[in-house]
């Protein structure tokens, strides 16, 4: 009888960095800290200075701002704003005269 030989399929191994990873920033070759980025370009995404993916935390939607949410979508002083005005338009309607019938 004919033996049959297992022929062994070993993948090719995968390109090694010396187990240092790298910054996820493109042209940054700096070594990895966290989320991806190196000690730089990690200072510059918990500052806030860094418009990449993950986001610290959600921003205030007002064009150019780029605090922290408090409510509604935006940040305390813009919510504050928003609140005084939202106050301020209710008690102008409340006391605006009823129109005459007639």
């Amino acid at each position: 009888m004919a033996e049959t030989e297992k022929k062994n399929t070993k993948k090719a191994p995968a390109a090694k960095s010396n187990g240092k990873k790298t910054c996820k920033v493109a042209g940054c070759k700096r070594g990895y800290r966290a989320k991806g980025l190196c000690f730089f370009h990690y200072k510059k995404w918990r500052d806030g200075e860094m418009e990449s993916k993950p986001a610290r935390y959600k921003t205030c939607s007002k064009p150019d701002c780029k605090k922290k949410v408090a409510g509604h979508g935006l940040c305390q002083d813009h919510f504050d704003a928003w609140t005084k005005s939202r106050k301020k338009n209710l008690g102008m309607t409340e006391a605006a005269p009823a129109p005459a019938a007639g």
